[in-house]
């Protein structure tokens, strides 16, 4: 993880590469609450016997909750030591390119592209991500994210 004092200091990453997370599982529960939570039951996703005939031979993870796990990554990669608050600001560009079997272990990997001012006590910080599952070299998600951070 590298440790940011504060925001003049994240500035001077811009450009920076951040590297690799450990890998998560993407498990069949995790599915399923994501499922209950987004009232997205769509088979492909929650009915594991019916997508054992899929060409993917078994459910798949939501795009979104693949997506959504960019926060617990970004954890991993990288801190502000003078941040109070960071939430979503938004995603400039996502593509999902290919699916995320259950079972899968997902990882990213993350670069800071930019980082400018925002309301006096904040920044918005960019990335270019990309998610990816063991053992594949087509990633399964490429995302640029912005986020809001305040101290």
């Amino acid at each position: 993880m590298t440790i940011f004092e504060d925001f003049t200091d994240l500035k001077t990453a811009i450009g920076r590469d951040f590297g690799y997370t450990d890998f998560v599982t993407v498990t069949q529960d995790m599915i399923n609450n994501f499922a209950k939570a987004t009232l997205d039951h769509q088979w492909i996703h929650t009915d594991v016997e019916r997508a054992k005939e899929t060409p993917y031979g078994g459910t798949i993870a939501h795009g979104f909750l693949t997506l959504s796990l960019l926060t617990k990554f970004l954890e991993d990669l990288m801190f502000v030591k003078s941040m109070k608050m960071g939430m979503n600001y938004g995603l400039n560009k996502v593509r999902f390119m290919r699916p995320v079997p259950a079972g899968s272990r997902v990882r990213m990997k993350a670069t800071l592209v930019n980082v400018e001012d925002y309301r006096g006590n904040g920044v918005t910080a960019t990335l270019a991500t990309v998610l990816e599952v063991e053992n594949s070299l087509k990633p399964v998600c490429v995302a640029e994210w912005m986020i809001l951070l305040f101290s």
